[in-house]
């Protein structure tokens, strides 16, 4: 099991983008995210801390403006909250691990598979290729990780 945590080091690399999404809980602007149009096989981590948050197969398109899935990889590892800022009321999505802010989860996603949309900063994910899982210390979640199209 790895030490996923938020550290001094891990916050000092990060760019001034990832610095504002995840320590300050701002929103990166729609359709600017480096991972928006990935379509690689792999896993999504925290930028931060490492931990395992979302795998390729549960990306989609949902039109929005950000990285979209349907589900975490790995549940544990993602925290709701209750988030009442802008005039809404939403549910934030944040690691549990590295507390950075990841974006919101809402109820309009695919009906067939569980109708939620993890609507989510790229700023807040690091992509780690199908190839490189299991030199990377994510072995354990290639089996989540199966190859789309």
């Amino acid at each position: 099991m790895s030490d996923y945590r938020k550290t001094p080091e891990a916050i000092a690399k990060l760019t001034p983008e990832q610095y504002r999404v995840t320590q300050e809980g701002a929103t990166e602007r729609p359709g600017t995210g480096e991972l928006l149009d990935n379509e690689r096989p792999g896993i999504y981590v925290d930028i931060v801390s490492g931990e395992p948050l979302f795998a390729s197969s549960a990306k989609f398109e949902s039109g929005c403006g950000w990285p979209s899935f349907t589900k975490p990889i790995e549940p544990s590892n993602v925290s709701e909250l209750r988030d009442t800022s802008h005039g809404m009321i939403r549910t934030e999505v944040r690691s549990a691990h590295g507390d950075s802010h990841l974006g919101h989860v809402f109820t309009d996603g695919p009906r067939d598979r569980g109708g939620l949309r993890y609507c989510i900063n790229s700023a807040s994910l690091r992509f780690i290729p199908l190839e490189e899982m299991e030199a990377a210390g994510y072995g354990a979640w290639i089996g989540q990780v199966e190859v789309v199209k």
